[in-house]
């Protein structure tokens, strides 16, 4: 007997079972799969390139070459500008720190003043705190050492995946039945559309708000707010969450070097102001994937990814739910699930048309018996 056919008790055991199954694999495997997840998505974003050179006859290896040359190019260069960037914020570090120990004694005195906790007693909570964090740290050593490892693997894995491309399209035509072969070419089309057009709009999106948040800082007198706002750009990739954390940067930068509270006003609603064009504008206009998930689910995907694989799945988490959300609406039976990370939002649910639809007929006037 088919699972559908049993009891809903039956049905929900199975499907509960079977993802915390799914979730225990993809934790032990996270090693392994992190590096092919970002190799997956790099090397659809690339192989644009890769066709039109083999177009032009460039044999099919040295195409690839040339692709993956010029990423590692791009990165190098946004590596090379935020390196030159942070040995000048490495120059001041000794005056800030001696800022921020100043900035700190005076806290202290006015918690003391104002809630009447001794200073050793406040400096013993901040040691007890230090000493809960020792496992957060290790996990992000370790989280550290995790993205070297992909930085290492994801030149091999791309290149082996647009290599064998015809191979691995094959097996998944040849994986289901020939009846379905329209809906896995139309998965696929869609799903390498959706990713390029999400991941190349990200980057132009980025480049837009590194620029902004530079240009507000340096005009607010925020030191090293080059780097500061292309950091913030970066933050900005993880959706809802990132925007907050950027925001605390410059705020604590200005707290640092500066007296007064006027620049830590004046970056909090310079930064309003471009999460407003980020969000209203750009976002809409530029990350224009053809695949759109709604807010609720973005933010729950994004806590969800990180639980799964830290900060990696952070940034994997909006791009797969996309490619899910196209299998979904492929699927008959998956259809509510995909319409339920969608955006596009009913003006009225299904209770509400039910009940008007009762209301109308308990009006409508008995036809009198002949």
């Amino acid at each position: 007997m088919k699972i559908k056919d049993q009891p809903f008790y039956i049905q929900s055991t199975a499907v509960l079972f079977g993802l915390v199954l799914l979730v225990y694999v993809m934790i032990q495997l996270a090693d392994i799969l992190v590096p092919l997840a970002f190799a997956a998505f790099l090397a659809v974003l690339l192989n644009p390139l890769v066709n039109r050179l083999q177009r032009y006859k460039v044999p099919k290896a040295l195409s690839i070459a040339i692709a993956m040359l010029v990423m590692i190019i791009a990165v190098a260069t946004v590596f090379y500008f935020l390196s030159t960037q942070i040995a000048q914020f490495g120059d001041s570090l000794p005056m800030l720190q001696k800022k921020f120990e100043a900035i700190t004694t005076d806290l202290k005195n006015w918690v003391q003043a104002t809630f009447g906790v001794q200073i050793t007693k406040q400096e013993q909570m901040l040691k007890d705190a230090l000493n809960n964090s020792q496992a957060m740290l290790g996990r992000t050593v370790n989280g550290v050492l995790g993205t070297l490892a992909i930085i290492f693997l994801l030149p091999v894995y791309i290149f082996l995946m647009l290599f064998y491309k015809p191979l691995i399209l094959n097996f998944l035509y040849e994986v289901f039945s020939e009846e379905n072969s329209k809906k896995v070419s139309d998965v696929l089309s869609e799903t390498k559309s959706a990713i390029q057009s999400y991941i190349v709009g990200l980057l132009i999106e980025m480049i837009i708000v590194a620029a902004m948040n530079s240009a507000a800082l340096v005009l607010l007198g925020v030191k090293y707010g080059i780097l500061i706002g292309c950091i913030g750009a970066i933050l900005n990739l993880i959706p809802y969450l990132g925007g907050i954390i950027a925001i605390a940067l410059p705020v604590l930068m200005a707290t640092v070097t500066k007296d007064g509270y006027s620049t830590q006003l004046g970056v909090i609603i310079a930064y309003i102001v471009i999460q407003f064009i980020d969000n209203n504008i750009l976002v809409p206009r530029i990350v224009s994937s053809k695949v759109q998930i709604n807010a609720l689910m973005s933010i729950i995907v994004v806590l969800l990814g990180n639980a799964l694989w830290g900060v990696s799945g952070m940034f994997l988490s909006i791009p797969f739910v996309a490619v899910l959300k196209i299998i979904f609406d492929r699927i008959d039976d998956l259809k509510p699930w995909g319409k339920l990370l969608g955006d596009n939002v009913p003006t009225r649910h299904m209770g509400e048309m039910l009940r008007s639809r009762s209301k109308r007929k308990a009006v409508l006037p008995k036809k009198e018996d002949s």
